[in-house]
């Protein structure tokens, strides 16, 4: 999916939904799903549309539907990160499977300076990042470069340019597809379930998995 819109690509509430429901239901035999961004940057944030209070929990869901179908969607995701993100944007990167960004992007949350603490961003960044971390990002509005980025856990990879960035993600893209989608459904949804499970209680869920996932594929193998 291809973000394109005024100032920086701000996710509009119809580009949220569109996002989500691509996620939600994907087209027939659909894989990978790439975002990447028009202009300079990748994305800058949301629009804010809300003009009454009783506008704003019909907005926050839309929102929230975006965060729930990345971890919730089949597809694996790929952030191509070609410019700066910022807010949501980071998000709409940092929640996908695959993040690579150039190492000219940088990643910020800005909303302390509009006097907002960015609860959608607290309910995910200090799991990926650590509390600390995502404190001093949240209540300094600091930008990251790529290369921090990778270092915290926002991206997976950093390269030099939009030319490296292009090869970069082919090349994820095509590891990704050689694999059997199904495989990479158990691998995020076993992700999921763990992230809120003692090591004993995930230990139990992967060994009812792996048993699992064994016998479907000796039922697979030709004898």
């Amino acid at each position: 999916m291809h973000l394109n819109s005024a100032d920086g690509n701000l996710m509009t509430m119809d580009m949220c939904d569109a996002l989500s429901g691509i996620l939600s239901a994907p087209p027939a035999g659909a894989h990978v799903l790439v975002l990447s961004g028009a202009g300079d940057s990748f994305c800058l944030g949301r629009e804010r549309t809300a003009a009454t209070p009783d506008d704003l929990p019909g907005e926050v869901r839309r929102l929230v539907a975006v965060n729930e179908a990345l971890a919730a969607t089949s597809l694996v995701t790929v952030a191509r990160v070609h410019g700066d993100a910022a807010g949501f944007g980071v998000g709409l990167a940092a929640l996908c499977d695959v993040a690579v960004a150039t190492r000219a992007a940088r990643l910020s949350f800005p909303e302390v300076r509009i006097n907002l603490a960015p609860a959608l961003v607290l309910a995910w960044l200090p799991h990926m990042v650590g509390r600390r971390a995502a404190f001093w990002l949240t209540a300094s509005g600091a930008q990251v470069s790529g290369d921090e980025a990778v270092r915290i856990g926002l991206v997976n990879e950093v390269v030099e340019n939009v030319d490296a960035l292009d090869a970069a993600v082919a090349d994820k893209v095509g590891v990704l597809l050689s694999a059997q989608p199904r495989v990479h459904t158990e691998i995020r949804a076993m992700l999921r379930s763990v992230e809120s499970l003692s090591e004993r209680q995930s230990y139990e869920l992967a060994s009812d998995r792996l048993v699992l996932g064994s016998l479907r594929r000796l039922h697979a193998t030709p004898n």
